[in-house]
């Protein structure tokens, strides 16, 4: 029965586990330059209906290292574009490809993708759900902290697609979370239900000086998403006072770690100051999208 990787929810702790471990494995074999093939002969379709820097060239070059090969496909070149139905471009797609990595913007079209295609779909992001990103931001912080857990996770900003995810993570990992967003963006309430439901250690404030206050990482995102431009002049207004900036980071754990999923809006949601200093992790974050995804690619397509 096949598997796919939609949102961390759908997963158990163990096999979350297990992609850390293998994603380590991978980057060790990648850093000693050892050849890993396990997925040579298989071919991903990458359908992109958002744009993308990170998640394009990290799965592409991933399907390269693991031996197969990725197809671009953008929806303004697809049938997708001109109004086909998902059903019947997963049920092709499914004889021609290995698997589907979906970067779009509604969770339900992804997971219509899913229920009609026999090839394992991976969410690359939605405007509810990153799912691929929190694990290799947990998989950074396993790398300079040597776990995840009894640690202390401060999110600052717009209750948006990863503090949705991040709420995920605490649920199924068990950490404590401290959301700070402006009032009316805050994260979706059906997943702080779920959150809730499943006994998650998660507090949500107004205040970023609060939910900042010893935290073990510092994490943000853009105010204004892909889709939301025509709102960033109302959303910098709102989120005035939710900077990642010095006086957040000196409130932090003094061995604090700071990251951001990238691209950054340097002076916006986070100072340049803060970015370039030596709390900050976003680079080794970024590599990690490589060698988390390609432990993902490779569970689900071998």
């Amino acid at each position: 029965m096949k598997k796919d990787f939609l949102c961390l929810t759908d997963w158990s702790l163990e096999d979350l586990e297990k992609l850390f471990a293998l994603a380590a494995d991978l980057k060790a074999k990648r850093k000693r330059g050892e050849e890993h093939h396990l997925l040579k002969g298989k071919t991903l379709g990458m359908l992109f209906e958002k744009s993308s820097t990170r998640t394009r060239v990290s799965f592409e070059v991933g399907m390269y290292q693991l031996g197969g090969h990725a197809l671009f496909l953008s929806s303004g070149t697809t049938q997708m574009g001109r109004g086909e139905p998902i059903k019947d471009t997963g049920r092709v797609m499914s004889r021609y490809v290995d698997g589907i990595m979906i970067r779009t913007f509604s969770q339900e079209g992804v997971e219509e993708l899913a229920k009609w295609s026999d090839i394992p779909i991976i969410n690359g992001l939605t405007d509810m759900y990153h799912p691929c990103q929190v694990m290799a931001d947990l998989l950074t912080v396993i790398e300079h902290k040597k776990n995840y857990r009894d640690l202390t996770y401060c999110w600052i900003g717009d209750g948006n697609n990863m503090a949705n995810s991040w709420i995920n993570a605490a649920a199924i990992f068990g950490f404590e979370l401290r959301i700070a967003t402006p009032e009316g963006y805050e994260p979706h309430p059906q997943v702080v239900a779920r959150a809730r439901k499943l006994g998650a250690r998660v507090t949500y404030v107004n205040d970023p000086m609060e939910a900042a206050r010893g935290a073990d990482v510092l994490n943000t995102d853009v105010w204004a998403s892909m889709g939301q431009e025509e709102e960033q002049a109302k959303r910098t207004a709102a989120f005035a006072g939710f900077q990642i900036n010095a006086d957040i980071i000196a409130a932090a754990d003094p061995a604090c770690i700071l990251m951001h999923c990238l691209p950054a809006h340097r002076g916006e949601e986070i100072t340049d100051e803060a970015i370039e200093s030596s709390h900050s992790v976003v680079f080794d974050e970024a590599e990690n999208r490589l060698h988390i995804q390609k432990a993902i690619m490779a569970t689900l397509m071998t």
